[in-house]
């Protein structure tokens, strides 16, 4: 994890932490090289990577809320994207849909100047289970 909390490869696409809304962090990558797919546009990878972290730091926060130390494995994802992302800063928040002792479902938004026009959604499936 670096300073922010975040594995290796949020560093690796410029992802920090931008604020906490409600006890999510609202994650965020400004666009460069890194980010780029075709000309003017965000690669969907990094719009699904950007939003994979969101749905991880959800889930993180609210295993911190409950008290719980658990392994997070990813299971299952699928992204829609809605529209191409622009080169400009992008948001990503993910929001705890249910977190059993063994399962939990996570979805995400990813957005850029206007939050109520989405330009990508994820739904993570993550296996939980107790830190040794």
């Amino acid at each position: 994890m670096i300073g922010n909390g975040l594995p290796p490869y949020a560093d690796a696409l410029g992802i920090d932490i931008d604020h906490d809304e409600d006890g999510n962090p609202v994650l965020y990558f400004d666009y460069s090289d890194r980010v780029a797919g075709r000309p003017g546009f965000l690669h969907g990878g990094a719009m699904s990577g950007l939003m994979e972290m969101a749905c991880m730091a959800a889930l993180r926060a609210e295993m911190e809320r409950r008290g719980e130390t658990m392994k997070l494995k990813p299971v299952n994802v699928q992204v829609e994207f809605m529209r191409g992302g622009t080169e400009q800063r992008t948001f990503a928040m993910g929001s705890v849909t249910r977190a059993g002792r063994r399962v939990a479902l996570v979805n995400a938004e990813c957005w850029q100047d206007d939050r109520a026009k989405p330009i990508a959604l994820a739904q993570m499936k993550i296996l939980l289970s107790p830190a040794e």
